[in-house]
């Protein structure tokens, strides 16, 4: 299992996690022999959305002896009433809330206290209105939670609540059929058929400079509904083909600050086929030749950081080269961090000798050539 530093965080997870949706309704056993499973393969990030009692009880036996060694992506503002999970913004609510979830789950400390369902920049103003966020700070400060999170669908909300400076993760729904969509506050826009209708060109402008404020300002990316919620899976899908579990997380994983992608899983082997990404083959974790013949969408001219390109003559990574410069150029000034990055690399920009290798390589057409020059022209060299 291949483990990343969530943003800024100081928190390791492993690429791979998991949610717990598939641990709803199942006993103490299943839920031990599951968190077993993922024990042995190396999975130790759980995002935990769901406020069932009876989940989160199991779930703190299958943990007991081992609660450090996985991290734990819980959710505020989510809470239990007359037996069924519900949203609320109530600020005694969330604490109630809160408490019954550290006693449940038999901890003294969550690692990740995410802010529920933020789908609307009006909704962010709401939470820090409440005094939920003050709260959730509250609870960094003391050490209760080590990382504040927010979860959503809409990258105007997201961008707004990254950009305040005060969220250090962000959950966010990434997959290839999702982001060529402009942002809404309605949800269920990502995955209506008349979303789709028409043919889209390319990743949505918004998304993508989420991505990239998140990778500059250190917010990592945990990843929700990477499988479209299965939707991506079938020949039915908004692409117009299939595509794989793995290309789907590869596609995810080589989005600018994703640290994790959480894999949904009902059963075991659910979860060992997602765990099995870490020994796929290149070929089988290669999303760009798909995505290059789907017959709705088109990336022309739009790096996806796919590595197609490779090798170049001069040993240049071009697709790291065109991420920190897109990463560069979506920050009025260019990040300390990103500048270091660049400067770090055996071979950058201006060693380009313009041969045209590398675009005829690339699926997408794009124009790598100009990239190179460009970032020599923004980094110096």
């Amino acid at each position: 299992m291949k483990y990343n530093e969530l943003g800024n965080t100081g928190i390791t997870v492993s690429e791979i996690g998991i949610g717990c949706e598939g641990l709803n309704g199942r006993d103490a056993e299943f839920t031990s022999q599951f968190i077993d499973k993922c024990f042995e393969l190396g999975i130790n990030c759980i995002d935990l959305y769901s406020p069932n009692p009876d989940l989160r009880k199991n779930l703190a036996s299958a943990l007991r002896g081992r609660r450090d060694k996985f991290v734990l992506q819980s959710h505020l503002c989510s809470i239990w009433r007359n037996g069924q999970y519900e949203r609320t913004r109530d600020l005694d609510m969330v604490k109630k809330g809160f408490e019954d979830m550290l006693s449940e789950l038999s901890t003294d400390y969550i690692d990740i206290g995410m802010i529920h369902y933020v789908d609307a920049v009006s909704d962010w103003s709401n939470v820090q209105e409440s005094g939920i966020l003050d709260y959730a700070m509250e609870l960094k400060k003391n050490g209760v939670i080590k990382a504040v999170g927010m979860s959503s669908h809409n990258p105007d909300a997201a961008l707004t609540a990254v950009e305040s400076g005060l969220i250090d993760v962000l959950m966010f729904s990434i997959n290839p059929c999702y982001d060529l969509l402009p942002a809404s506050e309605d949800c269920e826009d990502l995955w209506r058929e008349e979303s789709y209708a028409g043919r889209l060109t390319n990743l949505d402008s918004k998304r993508e400079r989420l991505y990239e404020v998140c990778q500059s300002r250190g917010v990592g990316i945990t990843v929700m509904k990477a499988f479209g919620g299965g939707d991506l899976l079938n020949e039915n899908s908004p692409a117009g083909m299939a595509l794989t579990p793995v290309q789907c997380i590869s596609y995810a994983l080589t989005r600018p600050a994703v640290a994790t992608v959480f894999a949904g899983a009902h059963s075991i082997d659910e979860l060992i086929k997602s765990a099995a990404y870490e020994t796929a083959a290149d070929k089988d974790k290669d999303y760009a030749r798909a995505f290059a013949e789907f017959p709705r969408i088109s990336w022309e001219g739009h790096c996806m950081y796919c590595g197609h390109c490779a090798p170049c003559v001069k040993k240049i990574d071009i697709a790291m080269v065109t991420k920190l410069l897109n990463l560069a150029k979506a920050q009025n000034e260019i990040p300390e961090t990103v500048r270091e990055h660049y400067n770090l690399l055996e071979a950058r920009g201006g060693d380009c000798i313009g041969c045209g290798a590398c675009e005829k390589r690339c699926p997408f057409g794009v124009k790598i050539k100009e990239n190179m020059i460009e970032a020599k022209r923004i980094f110096g060299s």
